[in-house]
């Protein structure tokens, strides 16, 4: 979705949480992940600024910045129910 939607202004960030940052390399070349990752070793970071203190949080973001959203734990966002969410974040406020 990543690649699919970034022509539209989708962005996504991964945050590594208190892992090591050479599994963390590691995973995402055998994965093929193709988002950018932020590497957070010991956690204080994420914590201090975003205000996560545990793995599986998801913010959603508008185009001004505002945090409008957030998800804790798994989902799959590739489902018509996913998509459909993604596709109208992105038509909200559609000018930068």
């Amino acid at each position: 979705m990543y690649q699919e939607y970034g022509a539209k202004g989708f962005e996504v960030v991964q945050i590594s949480f208190r892992e090591n940052p050479d599994l963390v390399r590691r995973t995402v070349q055998e994965r093929g992940y193709v988002a950018p990752v932020l590497l957070d070793e010991r956690g204080d970071l994420t914590g201090r600024v975003y205000g996560v203190w545990g793995p599986g949080t998801k913010y959603f973001v508008d185009r001004k910045g505002r945090v409008v959203g957030r998800h804790v734990g798994p989902n799959d966002w590739n489902t018509p129910a996913g998509r459909a969410f993604i596709q109208a974040l992105l038509e909200t406020d559609s000018k930068p």
